[in-house]
């Protein structure tokens, strides 16, 4: 028999489920705060429990947890990149960055990625499957858990597109903001994506109050369908206007990244194109020197020039920022550690 994992059941399933195994409502409520506020990673953390709903708990259902394989900590920031088993053995990265504002961890939303961005190792393999809400909250979760540090900010821009993967990420959304469990203000949750354009219209009408995060990359069709495949089914006049609804929806500023790319994307034309593109939206660009990777022949952008295409930018009104450049020391960039853990080790 499957166990069900009860991680994954927000309060109304919880209750439900707790129901029709014959107990009380007030047992949801206590379990749901073991998972969800006290991070319990067993039913025999569940210390005001009764031994006799604890054995009974166990027989039918189990809590999904997620095992630590790697941990690389950065020397120059204190960012860390953790490597997780899930049950079936397949691996995901998070990433813990420490800022002043408190502590971001960047989440995966999916084991591999069928999106194909060239510049982006995640890509590479494919996508194996999507995950579930437990092991997209595991990995917030367990980093708590691990440090002892209260995660204030989640991203979710690791493996994985959160919008290929709707239902879970929605749930999770909606978990990780409930006030039964780590209450994390949907204003302080971003998501990202690469441009699904009924899937950002969809999100717009959940009324949520996350940010919206567009993988953008380039201002024009031709040059973006070169690094994106998803540029070939959804125009950036399409994915425009999708964004001008997800504001008009919800009133939140929306944020675009470009992923600097030297000879492709860098040019002053560039950011003229990307000026008039974003001209009178509500918007922050997101610059971010991209990384090298193996596999791909993309070059940073050199600095001097990231700093010229940043300046023309705020000079014609666009808030725009470079991204921090963190855990440079370690396999920083999404997709690398578990791309070089899967090389070794399926060999």
């Amino acid at each position: 028999m499957n166990k069900i994992d009860l991680k994954s059941l927000n309060i109304v399933e919880l209750k439900n489920e707790i129901a029709s195994i014959g107990e009380k409502a007030f047992r949801a409520g206590q379990i749901y705060g073991w998972l969800h506020a006290k991070l319990a990673s067993s039913f025999a953390d569940m210390t005001n429990l009764s031994k006799e709903l604890r054995d009974k708990l166990e027989e039918k259902y189990r809590v999904a947890d997620l095992e630590p394989v790697e941990v690389q900590i950065s020397k120059t920031d204190g960012t860390r990149k953790y490597l997780f088993r899930l049950e079936d053995g397949n691996v995901i990265e998070s990433v813990l960055m420490i800022y002043k504002h408190g502590n971001s961890v960047c989440i995966s939303t999916q084991a591999g990625c069928r999106m194909g961005c060239r510049f982006c190792a995640s890509t590479i393999g494919g996508l194996t499957r999507n995950l579930e809400v437990s092991e997209m909250l595991g990995q917030i979760y367990t980093i708590q858990r691990l440090t002892g540090e209260r995660v204030s900010n989640v991203v979710m821009m690791g493996t994985g597109e959160p919008l290929d993967n709707y239902e879970n990420v929605m749930k999770t959304i909606r978990m990780l903001s409930d006030e039964n469990g780590l209450h994390i203000s949907q204003r302080n949750i971003t998501m990202s994506t690469c441009g699904i354009v009924p899937g950002i219209r969809r999100l717009a009408d959940e009324n949520f109050q996350i940010t919206l995060a567009i993988s953008l990359h380039a201002a024009d069709d031709e040059t973006r369908k070169t690094i994106m495949p998803i540029a070939n089914k959804y125009s950036i006049e399409e994915i425009m206007d999708a964004c001008r609804y997800y504001f008009a929806k919800t009133g939140r500023r929306l944020t675009f990244e470009y992923s600097l790319i030297r000879g492709v994307n860098d040019t002053m034309e560039d950011a003229a194109r990307l000026r008039t593109l974003l001209h009178g939206l509500n918007c922050h660009v997101n610059l971010i020197p991209v990384n090298p990777i193996e596999e791909r022949d993309f070059m940073q952008t050199k600095k001097d020039q990231i700093h010229r295409f940043k300046n023309y930018l705020s000079d014609h009104g666009i808030p725009v920022t470079i991204r921090r450049e963190m855990g440079t020391d370690i396999q920083g960039a999404c997709g690398q550690l578990r791309k070089t853990y899967r090389d070794t080790n399926e060999k």
